[in-house]
């Protein structure tokens, strides 16, 4: 986990707060989350669409060949460090696919290099 940003690493081992309404903690890691994700997409890939919810959060890229990207991270308070850990992706034949390929796991560290595997070489990704 060493190469967390300095911003997001508060929130390893982190027990964010619970309710009806979204906690001001998590809608800060939410913010860094997705700015994270900006910086380390490769050259040629954009975020293109970011879903933030009730404690989890998903998102669409898009490479310069239009093609799409869903990822996903699990509700970070019932699964701690998945949002570093465990982070679905899978491709999409458009940008509003939901149902995608085939789902593949990778962790932040890795993010970039999977998402760039997805459509080269998808059964190689770990």
């Amino acid at each position: 986990m060493k190469s967390v940003i300095k911003g997001l690493k508060p929130y390893l081992n982190y027990s964010f707060s619970s309710g009806g309404y979204t906690g001001d903690d998590y809608l800060s890691f939410q913010r860094k989350f997705k700015n994270h994700i900006k910086k380390i997409l490769p050259e040629c890939y954009v975020l293109h669409d970011f879903n933030p919810n009730h404690y989890y959060c998903s998102g669409v890229i898009k490479d310069n060949k239009d093609r799409f990207i869903y990822f996903s991270i699990s509700d970070v308070r019932y699964f701690p460090n998945e949002w570093y850990n465990r982070i679905l992706i899978r491709t999409m034949s458009h940008d509003k696919d939901w149902c995608g390929g085939s789902n593949y796991y990778t962790n932040l560290e890795k993010f970039s290099d999977n998402i760039q595997k997805l459509y080269s070489c998808p059964y190689d990704i770990r």
